[in-house]
């Protein structure tokens, strides 16, 4: 069986269409389908069901994928980093939400890439859960951070650690908030304060008001800035409440910057994990990066 179509089918696989897939892969859309048609005869079963927007796998597709991927991933391996000792430094396409990765994930990899033998070189994106997880099934990145757990065998994922939201204010909201008021009224206390957020659909803000008052925020965002460390700097400036995940507004917190404005008793978490392509873990440089940061992961928390 010839190998490019194996590899052009993969790339279907991962990309959930031909025009996609045609572009990661340089070839025109008629190419692709006309390899895939050829590997679908010569297997003489359908690898794919067209739909109008994409394609989806058939079960034979999957599994070819599942078997096929693996391998065709660490045979690339083999030809773009040779065979002779000096090409064994990698580069390892990261990619993840900007806070989290910024923030956590480069700093701790940044001291993989020294001149040890045994370092890689780093390259980090980022973007949504979806976008990241996308990429990676299309091969554009090597390993993702993800805050879901993804679907299918093609990707495979780790519980990497959890993030605790907070709810925070700049001092003078605390101040005219009262100590007992929300403690005692909940949610309706802040119904009229000034909410600070990463989207208008206030995702932050709507998961710990339903984990917490088991309610809906009854406010409109007054500030939206579509980066955790830019509502941070909002809140620090008195723009009003916002749920923070701990770990990015500790050092605000403990200089008093800032300060907590509710101390649930089961505070809300967020999961995030490492995903990588199913079976390229068995490459060096993704399995030490993967490993390094689980090591690092186990500090955060």
């Amino acid at each position: 069986m010839d190998l490019a179509l194996l590899r052009t089918f993969v790339a279907v696989h991962r990309a959930g269409s031909f025009t996609r897939a045609a572009a990661l892969l340089g070839l025109s859309q008629p190419a692709v389908t006309s390899q895939i048609r050829t590997l679908e005869r010569q297997l003489g079963r359908p690898l794919f069901l067209r739909q109008a927007r994409g394609v989806t796998p058939t079960t034979v597709g999957d599994e070819l994928a599942h078997r096929a991927a693996p391998h065709l991933d660490a045979l690339v391996e083999i030809v773009e980093s040779g065979l002779d000792d000096e090409s064994s430094s990698r580069t390892l396409h990261l990619a993840g939400p900007a806070e989290f990765t910024a923030e956590r994930a480069l700093p701790a990899l940044s001291e993989l890439t020294g001149d040890d033998g045994r370092s890689f070189a780093l390259r980090a994106s980022f973007g949504t859960t979806e976008e990241v997880l996308e990429g990676l099934a299309c091969g554009l990145h090597d390993l993702a951070i993800s805050t879901a757990w993804p679907r299918g065998a093609l990707l495979t994922a780790t519980p990497l650690c959890d993030e605790e939201h907070v709810l925070v204010a700049a001092p003078r909201w605390a101040e005219r908030i009262g100590s007992d008021t929300l403690r005692l009224k909940g949610a309706p206390a802040l119904e009229h304060l000034p909410l600070v957020e990463v989207h208008e659909s206030l995702p932050f803000v709507s998961r710990y008001w339903a984990s917490v008052f088991d309610a809906r925020p009854a406010a409109t965002g007054t500030v939206i800035a579509p980066d955790l460390r830019a509502v941070l700097s909002c809140v620090t400036a008195g723009a009003g409440l916002a749920v923070l995940p701990r770990y990015l507004c500790a050092p605000a917190l403990e200089d008093g910057t800032i300060v907590t404005l509710h101390d649930p008793v089961v505070p809300p978490l967020r999961t995030y994990f490492l995903v990588v392509r199913t079976g390229t873990l068995a490459l060096p440089h993704i399995a030490r990066a993967h490993e390094w940061l689980q090591r690092a992961a186990a500090t955060w928390c």
